[in-house]
């Protein structure tokens, strides 16, 4: 049986990811901080979860990251930008993923096509940025969209049949963003994590190391 990887397996997303793969046949190992004490911000956590890892998977979605961080919000002024704030959303939501991806590589096959999803978000892209603010969160987006890129073009030269890329999954109406949905269209975790897998699923290698929306649209850095 095809085995796929959830990394953030306790959250809306990606609680309905597990569901979803789980539905197409898929054997689904999930990881979080939850269930299994992983802590993204920690290599030495990350290591060890990942190394109990029985693999190859074909199939991986790191869907972890957080809007808040302990007391740190989204910025609406350049006055409230923070060291502490920039920090902490730099650890979650890009050192995080990439380290994930970094100890992810013995587990992926080298014999045939792989698929790896990672969450990122459009406020993250520098093109298409009309409103400012969210500073700190913004930034580590960007950072983590060019760190995955990067790692793209190294992973596609031993894994030549592997596909990495960065996905935007809309609003999806989870605690995550219950308090900043505003105007903006949500979709339930379900239909954002059968937009996920599908969007995914039809990617090639040439496309490796992209960022892509909900609806497979191109996203601009």
């Amino acid at each position: 049986m095809e085995k796929a990887l959830v990394i953030g397996a306790s959250g809306g997303i990606g609680q309905a990811l597990v569901a979803a793969l789980g539905s197409e046949g898929l054997a689904v190992t999930g990881l979080s901080r939850s269930a299994d004490g992983l802590d993204v911000t920690q290599e030495a956590s990350i290591q060890a979860a990942l190394s109990q890892l029985d693999g190859p998977f074909r199939t991986v979605f790191i869907a972890t990251g957080a809007l808040e961080i302990g007391s740190h919000l989204p910025e609406k002024s350049l006055r409230a930008v923070t060291p502490d704030a920039l920090r902490a959303q730099f650890e979650v939501n890009a050192l995080g993923p990439i380290l994930l991806l970094k100890h992810l590589v013995p587990h992926l096959p080298k014999d045939g096509p792989c698929h790896i999803g990672i969450l990122s978000a459009r406020v993250g892209s520098i093109g298409d940025n009309q409103l400012g603010g969210w500073y700190s969160y913004r930034m580590a987006k960007a950072a983590l969209n060019q760190l995955v890129h990067t790692a793209a073009i190294e992973l596609g030269r031993s894994h030549k049949q592997a596909t990495v890329a960065l996905l935007h999954p809309g609003t999806v109406a989870t605690n995550f963003t219950a308090k900043y949905a505003g105007n903006h269209s949500t979709v339930p975790p379900s239909e954002a994590a059968t937009n996920l897998i599908r969007v995914l699923a039809r990617l090639t290698p040439s496309q490796s190391g992209a960022f892509y929306d909900w609806a497979g649209n191109a996203v601009p850095w």
